[in-house]
């Protein structure tokens, strides 16, 4: 659970720091507001799809390390 909160901080402040407010970046991701709430929270089950094209849209990389 932890890697999902940290996800959800790393975009929620990426975010902000863009300036664009959580319905921005549903329009941007092709994606609905309550996904991003979602995203941001660390509730919900958002995709995976949903998770990578909102990082995309704010110029971040999702990984997976071992």
């Amino acid at each position: 659970m932890d890697s999902v909160l940290t996800v959800a901080a790393g975009i929620r402040a990426v975010r902000k720091e863009a300036g664009l407010t959580q319905e921005d970046l549903a329009n941007l991701a092709e994606t609905s507001e309550r996904t991003i709430r979602a995203i941001e929270t660390g509730t919900g089950n958002p995709s995976l799809r949903a998770v990578a094209a909102a990082a995309q849209v704010l110029g971040l990389r999702l990984s997976v390390t071992r």
